[in-house]
């Protein structure tokens, strides 16, 4: 039994038409250009990762500069009462 109930000469027999198909250097051409999106999609991910990390640290800022206000805002009201 091969992959997904498929015996491993089922799957030789397709690889040699697509081969014969398309021929070496075509498929080199398709396997160069799919590693190369693959590498593209990789980079652009680890380009935004850092982007995400700076938007977070900023609403981690933000937050924070906004509890000590609302702290104070609450002492002078319960000393006004």
């Amino acid at each position: 039994m091969g992959i997904g109930g498929i015996s491993i000469w089922q799957l030789l027999i397709v690889l040699a038409i697509v081969v014969l198909l398309f021929g070496t250097k075509r498929l080199k051409g398709i396997g160069g250009d799919l590693g190369g999106a693959i590498k593209g999609f990789k980079k652009a991910m680890d380009d935004d990762e850092p982007e995400k990390a700076k938007q977070e640290q900023a609403k981690v800022e933000h937050a924070e500069a906004e509890q000590p206000e609302t702290a104070s805002a609450d002492k002078k009201q319960t000393t006004q009462s």
